[in-house]
């Protein structure tokens, strides 16, 4: 359905992840920026970290702060004109607490702080640009990390913080230096959005469902969040040049830190995220991370029988288990879903042309891509973008990502009527 002018997002629609087309591109009028700081037993850090935000050059009137408590013993106190919300401690709900700040917010751009981690005076004019030129953006910001202990409370962070630098966490740098920024992001790269230190528009926001009130403990939900605004349409960038400083190390140069809870963390995630790796080796995952449709009215025993033949090779040959929708534990709603196969008539699959088909999709930043069978031309399915499909979906173009066709010799047209069941399940036919 083609959306009214109306609903459609205010800004510039974006193709695949280009945001470098708005390089230099600046916003006529400063947006309305929500900042939501989580906040858990740090007042100190929190006063450095909204004093940080009074000096920003982003006008003070087109800004709103919020801050939500999540259940300090001692609620912290906060300037006149800064929003408290307190929700009750019973656990690390931190991605309850993002949510609650979201609901109260006006702001057309939602910001995202925590309360150890202070901005640069251009932070939220970096951070924000993007998102407010191009909705479906979702900027992360640089986060480095210094020690405070000593620190003056009213110093300016730009001028203490580098005197107290710690190590930057060389994945993270590492990741940015090969992507170019997130430019050339990919279905994985939600693993370099930093909850922290993000921006998106309230519109993609939305969009994407908000995070997952269901993690408790620490770690996973800004990543988990991520991927599915990926799917949602998200163009995913890096703004090297919106820094915030963490006051202390990064997670893996803290006390609490072990190999365990990592590992807990990486086990959550690998069943809400179904992405070959990310999603379980070995295991079916929740959800399905290929959807796979075919036309109405296939009934006959031996034309179930054929399709059934397809889609068993096909998942023979997505050797590292794709979770395919259909089968018996998996979610088949598209919460998850990455790839949609449409099949329009009977086909078969043979070895790992259809995975290749996918893998394609996503290594070329295709739409969609048509597969025709070779004698006479005509499709025997359409392999599809979920991310493509939301934002071509929320904007009413599909010129946004590129379709191409392609003929796969391992993927051909089926004569249901001609399927031998013995040879198949004998396995010589």
């Amino acid at each position: 359905m083609t959306p009214s002018a109306a609903s459609r997002p205010r800004g510039i629609a974006l193709p695949r992840n280009e945001w470098d087309r708005l390089d230099g591109v600046r916003p006529d009028e400063p947006p309305i920026v929500s900042v939501i700081i989580a906040h858990y037993e740090q007042q100190s850090q929190l006063d450095r970290t909204l004093l940080a935000l009074r000096r920003q050059d982003h006008p003070p009137e087109r800004l709103e702060i919020i801050v939500v408590d999540d259940g300090s013993i001692t609620p912290p106190t906060v300037p006149d004109g800064v929003i408290l919300i307190v929700q009750e401690d019973r656990g690390f709900r931190l991605a309850a607490a993002r949510n609650a700040g979201v609901a109260r917010a006006s702001g057309r751009i939602l910001c995202f702080l925590d309360a150890d981690t202070a901005p640069e005076p251009s932070y939220l004019t970096e951070l924000t640009r993007l998102p407010a030129l191009a909705p479906d953006v979702v900027t992360v910001g640089r986060r480095l990390h210094a020690v405070f202990d000593e620190v003056d409370a009213d110093a300016r962070i730009e001028v203490v913080a580098p005197l107290t630098a710690l190590p930057a966490p060389r994945w993270l740098d590492d990741a940015y230096a090969r992507s170019r920024n997130l430019l050339d992001a990919d279905d994985r790269s939600y693993r370099f959005v930093i909850g922290a230190v993000v921006a998106c528009s309230a519109e993609l926001f939305d969009a994407s469902g908000g995070f997952d009130e269901s993690f408790d403990r620490y770690g996973g939900e800004d990543w988990e969040w991520a991927y599915r605004a990926w799917l949602a349409g998200a163009v995913l960038a890096h703004v090297p040049t919106a820094i915030a400083w963490h006051d202390g190390p990064e997670w893996s140069g803290r006390p609490e830190a072990a190999l365990a809870r990592k590992n807990e963390e990486s086990v959550r995630l690998a069943e809400l995220i179904p992405v070959p790796g990310s999603g379980p080796r070995g295991l079916r995952g929740r959800f399905a991370d290929v959807l796979v449709s075919v036309p109405d009215g296939v009934t006959a025993p031996e034309e179930v029988t054929g399709w059934d033949a397809a889609w068993f090779v096909t998942l023979d040959s997505l050797a590292e288990a794709l979770p395919l929708a259909g089968l018996p534990g998996v979610d088949a709603s598209s919460a998850k879903c990455r790839i949609l196969v449409d099949v329009l008539r009977p086909l078969r699959v043979r070895g790992s042309a259809l995975a290749e088909a996918v893998v394609r999709l996503g290594a070329e930043s295709l739409g969609s891509l048509e597969v025709v069978d070779a004698d006479d031309g005509e499709p025997l399915c359409v392999v599809r973008s979920t991310r493509a499909a939301a934002r071509a979906s929320r904007w009413g173009q599909d010129d946004l990502f590129e379709r191409a066709s392609v003929v796969l010799p391992g993927v051909t047209a089926l004569d249901p009527a001609a399927v031998d069941v013995e040879a198949y399940l004998g396995g010589w036919g």
